[in-house]
């Protein structure tokens, strides 16, 4: 009896955190560059002085899927999103060098580029710095370049170029705090064959039908393991009754 409860009771609590990681992709399905969380559920045998005849119920997270969202057209030149595959380098808060897949670009009033999340982005010394300027524009091989102030219309300047990464995504892993980095914490090489298009954002790839159904699903999980419990508590008072009578 107490591995029917063991393992229901241990089911309904990884399936509330299982719940916890569909409904924050479902809370991040108009975040522009989010992509989703996998989630799967195994059994792991329980060890310890004895033999593993216990096995408890599990919920992890085993990757993240870096499928592309749809390109939405927003017209604005500082708009960028990452044409096939490939990410835009960004700043961690904590140093380190993060990934993104689009950036509603801005200029600080210290002059420095970020991305829309706030982090600046990388260029080919680090972070970006725009000079005081009339007008920037990102090419498609990410060169930044700048109508300096009192130049005529027609002069445009190059200032740096923003490095752009393709690594395999097998050895990419997203942070607590959502970014996305290398498993081996060293920033990745930039990559020239990776593109960007301007005054586009790239959507979430989140599918609101299919993490809906999935909570749903983890819901109905959720109480079948509940009524397993109260039938093995069912069960052992059952049997205490007997032994009582005995």
């Amino acid at each position: 009896m107490d591995k029917m409860l063991y393992v229901a009771m241990t089911g309904a609590s990884q399936n509330a955190l299982a719940q916890k990681a569909h409904a924050n992709n479902l809370a991040n399905i108009s975040t522009n560059g989010f992509q989703r969380d996998l989630e799967q559920a195994r059994s792991i045998p329980v060890f310890g002085d004895s033999f593993p005849s216990r096995a408890f119920a599990l919920s992890e997270r085993p990757a993240t899927d870096f499928s592309a969202g749809a390109m939405v057209e927003t017209g604005r030149e500082l708009d960028v999103a990452v044409a096939g595959e490939g990410f835009i380098a960004v700043q961690a808060p904590d140093g380190s060098e993060a990934y993104v897949r689009t950036g509603s670009l801005n200029v600080d009033a210290l002059g420095v580029l970020r991305a829309g999340n706030g982090m600046p982005v990388i260029g080919n010394g680090g972070p970006i710095a725009i000079p005081p300027e009339q007008k920037v524009e990102v090419g498609q091989d990410g060169t930044i370049s700048i109508r300096a102030m009192g130049e005529d219309p027609r002069v445009m300047a190059e200032v740096d170029r923003i490095k752009l990464v393709n690594p395999d995504t097998k050895g990419l892993t997203k942070g607590q705090d959502g970014m996305i980095r290398t498993a081996s914490g060293q920033p990745a090489d930039a990559d020239i064959n990776v593109k960007v298009v301007s005054g586009f954002l790239e959507s979430s790839n989140v599918n609101a039908v299919e993490e809906m159904t999935s909570v749903l699903a983890l819901s109905r999980q959720f109480e079948l393991h509940v009524k397993m419990m109260n039938t093995a508590k069912e069960g052992d008072e059952a049997m205490a009754r007997v032994l009582q009578i005995g």
